[in-house]
C-alpha cells in the first residue's frame, strides 16, 4: 500500500498561492521560468529573521516593495505586474473554493482578499508616482488603456484606443471605491489630464466614443466624481498668452475638450481632425445627393451619441450632492468667460468654439426637460429675483426688455429696502416666538419667499430656476449664435457666387492674369464656405429633435414672461411691471429668431403647437411701452409673415390665424401701428430698415386683407382711428410708395447706361479689367436695389389699390386729398409721359417692373377715391398739383388702357375724373385772377397758398394753414420753424386772421371759403 500524500500545513498552503499570485520565489527556482523572481536579499532577511522561509500576509508587503523595487530584466513591468497578479488572485480565490477544509478555505480567501488590496493600492500609489518604480510607460497611461479596454466596443473598429489588456474582474471597483477620496485624489488628477488629451482636438468623426464611455465609468464610482470636480483644472485658473479665458475654459478644462467635439469648424489654431468638411463635402457641388445625405445622416447620428454621452456626465454628477454645486459653478464659469461670444464679431482667441456651446446648448435643453411640461406648470419655481441677486450669473449688465441700467439699479434697491425691513420684522417675530409658547408666526416670513435665505446675493435658488436661467444664456451664447453665424456663412457664400460668375462672364469676354487669379481665389472662398455651410447644416439644422427642443424651452420661457405682466390677456397692464422691464431682452429675442429659423425649415414645426407664441406676439408687438427695441418688435412681425399659409404650406401655420380670438381682436390694429413706428428707430440706417420691415407688414397686410373677418375688422379700425394711426399709416404708405418708384426708375436708368457701355464690345474692351470689373460690380449691386424697390413699390401701390376701393374716406380728407392727388400724378407722369420710353428694359420682369400692371392699378386708385368723392375735392386737388399735373396725361392713359384690355367702365370714370380736374383747373385760375394781390399775410408760410383756416404754432408764433401743418405733423411731431415738440391739439385757432381772410374774399366777390 503507497504511502500517503503529506498533507500541507495551512501557512504552506498561502505560501503556494501567494506565490502563484505575484510570481516570485524565496528559493532558487527549480524551474526555468522567467516569469517568476527570485528574491534572493528578501529571503536572506527573513532567514536571518529566523522566520520560516514562506510568503504570508505578514510578509507580502514587503515582497511586493522589493519586486516592484529591483531590477529584474526578464520580468514585466510595474503596471501589467500589479495588473496581472490581481488577475491571478481573482482565478486563485475561485480555485479555493473547491477546499474542503472550511477553516484552511477561510485562511487563504482572507489571505487573497488581502493580497489583492495591496495589489490595488500600490497601483494607486505607481499612478499618482510614477518614479517610485522602474520606468516606462507612464503608469497613467497604462491605467487609462486598461479602462479604454474595458469600455471598448466593436463599432470602435481600427481607430479602438487602449492596449488590448484586458481589465480583471473587479479590479476597478476595487481600486476606485475601496479608498478614501484624498488618496484617490493624486491618481486621478493624473489620470483625468490624460482622458483629457486623448480627445482634445477630436472631431465627431473620431474616436469620442471611447473616451467618454470611460469618463462615464469613471463617474459611476463617487470618489472618482468628486476628484474631478476637484481636479486643478475643473475651472482653470492659469491665464495663457494667446487665449483668452472662454478658450482656456474649452481647451484646459477636463469637460471641455469633451465639449469641443463637434461637427462645426473653428479657428485654424483649434480646428479638429478629421476635418467634417473635408472629409464629407468638400466639392459638394458635384458630389451626388445621396452622398450628401449619407454624410448628413452619420453627422447626426455621432453627434446624437455625443449630446447622450455629454449629458449622462453631467446629470450624474448634478445628482452626486457632493458635486453638483461645482458642476453649477462650471457652467456659470464657462458662461461667464465666454459672454463676449455674444457680440457680433467675436474673437476666437478670446472664446470658446461654436461647437462647444453647441453641445452645451443640447446639454442644457436635456436638463431642463423635466420642467417643459405642456402646462409650464414649474412657472412658479422660476424667481425674477436671480436676475438682480443671484452670485453666479451677472444678468444685470445684459440689455433689458425696457429698463434702463439706472432703472435696473433703482428697482434693485427698492427690493432690498422692502426686504430688508422685512427680515427686520421677522426677527423681532422670531424673537417674540422664542419667548411665547403656542403661537406658529414664523411662517410668515417665508410665505413668500422662492428662496431659503435673503436678497444678500446667497440666496439659494431652485435647481429649476438656476437651470433655466443658465439655460437661456448658453442657447443665447451657443444654438442662438450657431444660426445667426450660419445665417451669416450663407450670405457671404451667395455674394461669393455672384462675384464669381460676374468674373466668369467677364472671363468670356476677354481673360487676363489677374482676372484668373480672382477667380481662383472666389473658387477657393467658395468651396471653403460651402463646406462650413453645410457642418452647420448636418448638425443643427437637420437635426429636428434639437430645434423643437429649443422651441419648447423658448415657448416655456415666453409662459414665463407672460405670467410676470398677468398672464395671456389684453389689454396689457397700463405700466409696465419691472419685473418684466428688467429681464433680458435675448429672451425674447433668441424665441423669435428661433422661430423665424425654424419656420422656413420643412416639417420642422410638425406638431408644435404655436398658439402661446402667436399669442405674445400680437399682446406686444405694438407695445413700446412694454419692449423698447423696434428691431425687436420688427421680428415679432416677420415671424407672422413666415406663419403666412402660403409661405411654403406649412401644415403647422395653415390655420393659425383663423378663428383666433386675440389675432381677429388685435392684429391688423397693431401691425398698422408697428408700421409707423418704425418710421423712427433711432439707428443710424432706420431709413433702409423700415422699408424691408414694411415689406413684411405689406405682405400680412394683403393676406389678411382677403380673409374676410380681418377685412371687417381692418374697416372697423380705419373708421374708429380715421384721424389717428390710420391716417398716419396711409400717409407712411405713399410716402414709401414715391420714394421707392423714384429710386427704381432712376436706377433703371443707370442699368440702361451700363448696358449701353457693355453692348458695344469694342469700346467695352479697351477699359482696363479693374475699370471693367467695378462697372459689372455696379451694374449688379444696381439690380439687386431695382428689384428690391421695385418689389416693394408694387406691395404698396397694390395695397392703396384694394384699400382705396372699400375704405375711400381717409384719402380723402383734407390733409390728405392734395398729397394723394399729387402721388397719383406724379406716377401718371412717369408710366405714360414723355419719357416712358426710356424706361424700358431687356428684361423687365427680371426686375420685377410691371408698368401695365402699375398702371391699371394707379388708374383703379383714381376711380376708387373718386367713386367716395362725395364732396367733389377730388378733382380740384388732382388740378392743384403744379409739379406732376397735365391734362393731356389722362387722355394718353386712356389710350393704353384700352390697348392692354382694362375694364371699359374703369376707363370712362377714369377720362371723367380728368375732365373734372380740367375744370376745376379752369376754375382755380379764373379765382387767383380775380384775386388779384393777396397780401403775404395771408399766405401760407410754405406753400404761399392763400390760407382758409390759419392756426397759430404756439412755439414758433408763425400762422399757419391747418391742413398744411396736420400734413406736416402726420410725418414729423415738431414745429417746422424751430424743431419744438408739436401735436395737432396743442395748434391754436387764428380766428380774427380767419375773419380777414373771410372778409377779403366776400370783397372780391368770391364765396366763403370756410
Amino acid at each position: 500500500m503507497a504511502a500517503a500524500k503529506p498533507r500541507r500545513s495551512p501557512p504552506e498552503i498561502e505560501d503556494i498561492i501567494l506565490r502563484k499570485i505575484f510570481l516570485v520565489s524565496l528559493a532558487l527556482p527549480t524551474q526555468n521560468d522567467q516569469k517568476i523572481v527570485y528574491l534572493e536579499m528578501t529571503a536572506a532577511e527573513i532567514l536571518s529573521e529566523g522566520r520560516p522561509l514562506l510568503l504570508s500576509r505578514d510578509s507580502m508587503e514587503r515582497v511586493l516593495i522589493d519586486r516592484l523595487s529591483g531590477v529584474f530584466p526578464s520580468a514585466e513591468l510595474p503596471f501589467p505586474y500589479l495588473v496581472g497578479s490581481f488577475r491571478r488572485a481573482v482565478d486563485e480565490s475561485r480555485r479555493v473554493l473547491s477546499m474542503k477544509d472550511l477553516f484552511v478555505r477561510s485562511e487563504i480567501e482572507s489571505a487573497i482578499k488581502q493580497a489583492k488590496r495591496l495589489l490595488v493600492s500600490y497601483c494607486r500609489i505607481h499612478v499618482g508616482n510614477p518614479d517610485m518604480f522602474a520606468a516606462g510607460k507612464p503608469a497613467a497611461s497604462e491605467l487609462l488603456d486598461l479602462i479604454f479596454s474595458e469600455v471598448a466596443s466593436s463599432l470602435d473598429g481600427s481607430n479602438s484606443l487602449g492596449s488590448g489588456f484586458s481589465c480583471p474582474p473587479g479590479f476597478l471597483d476595487e481600486l476606485f471605491s475601496e479608498v478614501d477620496a484624498e488618496s484617490l485624489e493624486p491618481v486621478m488628477n493624473v489620470l483625468y489630464e490624460k482622458l483629457r488629451a486623448s480627445v482634445e482636438r477630436v472631431s465627431v468623426l473620431g474616436n469620442f466614443q471611447q473616451p467618454l464611455r470611460a469618463l462615464q465609468l469613471l463617474l459611476r464610482y463617487p470618489n472618482c466624481a468628486k476628484a474631478l470636480v476637484n481636479h486643478p483644472n475643473w475651472i482653470p485658473k492659469e491665464s495663457h498668452f494667446f487665449m483668452g479665458d472662454g478658450r482656456v475654459m474649452e481647451q484646459r478644462s477636463i469637460l471641455g475638450a469633451f465639449l469641443h467635439v463637434s461637427a462645426l469648424p473653428d479657428h485654424k489654431d483649434f480646428r479638429s481632425s478629421p476635418d467634417v468638411g473635408q472629409q464629407c463635402f468638400s466639392e459638394a457641388s458635384i458630389r451626388r445627393p445621396a452622398d450628401r445625405l449619407s454624410s448628413f445622416t452619420t453627422i447626426k447620428t455621432v453627434t446624437n451619441i455625443l449630446y447622450d454621452g455629454l449629458g449622462e456626465v453631467i446629470l450624474s454628477l448634478l445628482k452626486n450632492i457632493d458635486t453638483k454645486e461645482k458642476v453649477l459653478d462650471y457652467l456659470a464659469a464657462m458662461i461667464a468667460k465666454n459672454s463676449a461670444r455674444s457680440r457680433m464679431q467675436v474673437d476666437p482667441l478670446s472664446c470658446a468654439g461654436t461647437g462647444l456651446f453647441v453641445n452645451l446648448s443640447s446639454i442644457m435643453l436635456q436638463l431642463s426637460r423635466p420642467f417643459l411640461d405642456s402646462n409650464a406648470s414649474k412657472r412658479d419655481k422660476i424667481d425674477p429675483k436671480y436676475v438682480f441677486f443671484n452670485h453666479r450669473l451677472d444678468l444685470r449688465q445684459l440689455t433689458a426688455i425696457h429698463a434702463s441700467s439706472e432703472e435696473v439699479t433703482s428697482f434693485m434697491e427698492n427690493i432690498m429696502n422692502v426686504e430688508g425691513k422685512e427680515e427686520g420684522k421677522n426677527r423681532i417675530l422670531q424673537s417674540f416666538e422664542a419667548t411665547t409658547s403656542g403661537i406658529n408666526i414664523g411662517s410668515f416670513a417665508s410665505s413668500n419667499s422662492k428662496t431659503t435665505k435673503s436678497f444678500t446675493g446667497k440666496d439659494k435658488y431652485s435647481f429649476i430656476c438656476e437651470c433655466f436661467f443658465m439655460t437661456a444664456r448658453v442657447l443665447n451664447l451657443g444654438l442662438m449664435k450657431a444660426l445667426s453665424d450660419f445665417k451669416h456663412i450663407a450670405q457671404e457664400l451667395a455674394r461669393f457666387e455672384e462675384d464669381l460668375s460676374s468674373f466668369r462672364a467677364m472671363r468670356e469676354q476677354g481673360a487676363t492674369p489677374q482676372l484668373e487669379n480672382d477667380i481662383r481665389r472666389l473658387e477657393k472662398a467658395v468651396e471653403m464656405l460651402s463646406q462650413e455651410k453645410l457642418c452647420y447644416e448636418a448638425q443643427i439644422l437637420r437635426d429636428g429633435a434639437l430645434l423643437q427642443q429649443a422651441l419648447s424651452f423658448n415657448k416655456f420661457v415666453i409662459i414665463w414672461l407672460v405670467s410676470l405682466v398677468g398672464g395671456f390677456k389684453m389689454p396689457l397692464p397700463a405700466v409696465c411691471p419691472m419685473e418684466f422691464a428688467c429681464m433680458p431682452e435675448h429672451f425674447i429675442e433668441d424665441a423669435m429668431d428661433l422661430l423665424i429659423l425654424t419656420s422656413r425649415i420643412p416639417r420642422a414645426l410638425d406638431g408644435f403647437l404655436l398658439d402661446e407664441f402667436l399669442n405674445f406676439i400680437i399682446m406686444f408687438m405694438a407695445c413700446p411701452s412694454y419692449i423698447k427695441n423696434p428691431y425687436l418688435r420688427a421680428k415679432m412681425v416677420e415671424v407672422l409673415n413666415c406663419w403666412m399659409p402660403q409661405r411654403g404650406g406649412i401644415s403647422a401655420t395653415a390655420s393659425l390665424f383663423e378663428g383666433h380670438t386675440l389675432s381677429l381682436d388685435y392684429l391688423v390694429g397693431n401691425l398698422l401701428k408697428v408700421y409707423v413706428d418704425i418710421e423712427f428707430t433711432g439707428s443710424n440706417t432706420q431709413f433702409f430698415d423700415k422699408f424691408t420691415i414694411r415689406h413684411n407688414i405689406a405682405e400680412l397686410l394683403e393676406y389678411l386683407w382677403n380673409v374676410p373677418s380681418y377685412r371687417n375688422a381692418w374697416r372697423k379700425i380705419a373708421k374708429e382711428e380715421e384721424k389717428g394711426v390710420y391716417l398716419n399709416f396711409l400717409n407712411f404708405l405713399i410716402n414709401d410708395s414715391i420714394y421707392l418708384l423714384d429710386e427704381s426708375l432712376n436706377k433703371i436708368l443707370e442699368l440702361k447706361e451700363i448696358e449701353a457701355e457693355m453692348s458695344n464690345s469694342i469700346e467695352w474692351e479697351r477699359r482696363p479689367a479693374q475699370e471693367r470689373e467695378e462697372r459689372m460690380r455696379q451694374f449688379h449691386s444696381r439690380e439687386n436695389i431695382v428689384r428690391f424697390d421695385m418689389r416693394l413699390a408694387n406691395e404698396d401701390v397694390g395695397m392703396l389699390a384694394f384699400t382705396s376701393e372699400q375704405i375711400p374716406s381717409p384719402f380723402l380728407l383734407p390733409e390728405m386729398v392734395e398729397r394723394v392727388a399729387s402721388m397719383l400724378n406724379y406716377f401718371l407722369l412717369q408710366l405714360v409721359g414723355p419719357q416712358r420710353k426710356s424706361l424700358t428694359v431687356k428684361d423687365p420682369e427680371k426686375y420685377e417692373f410691371r408698368p401695365k400692371q402699375l398702371l391699371k392699378q394707379i388708374v383703379e386708385i383714381y376711380v376708387h377715391i373718386a367713386r367716395g368723392d362725395h364732396e367733389n375735392v377730388f378733382p380740384a386737388a388732382i388740378s392743384k398739383d403744379g409739379r406732376a399735373y397735365n391734362e393731356q396725361l389722362f387722355a394718353t392713359a386712356a389710350d393704353i388702357l384700352w390697348k392692354i384690355g382694362e375694364d371699359s367702365k374703369v376707363i370712362k370714370e377714369f377720362f371723367q375724373l380728368g375732365n373734372k380736374a380740367k375744370t376745376s383747373a379752369s376754375e382755380a385760375r379764373d379765382a387767383e385772377a380775380a384775386l388779384g394781390d393777396v397780401p403775404e399775410e395771408f399766405l401760407d408760410p410754405i406753400q404761399y397758398t392763400l390760407m382758409k383756416d390759419p392756426v397759430i404754432l404756439p412755439s414758433s408764433k408763425i400762422s399757419i394753414d391747418r391742413t398744411v401743418i396736420q400734413r406736416h405733423l402726420l410725418s414729423d411731431n415738431t414745429d417746422p420753424f424751430n424743431r419744438s415738440h408739436l401735436t395737432q391739439d396743442m395748434l391754436i385757432p387764428n380766428l380774427e386772421l380767419k375773419a380777414r381772410i373771410q372778409d377779403f374774399l366776400k370783397s372780391h366777390g368770391l364765396r366763403n371759403q370756410s
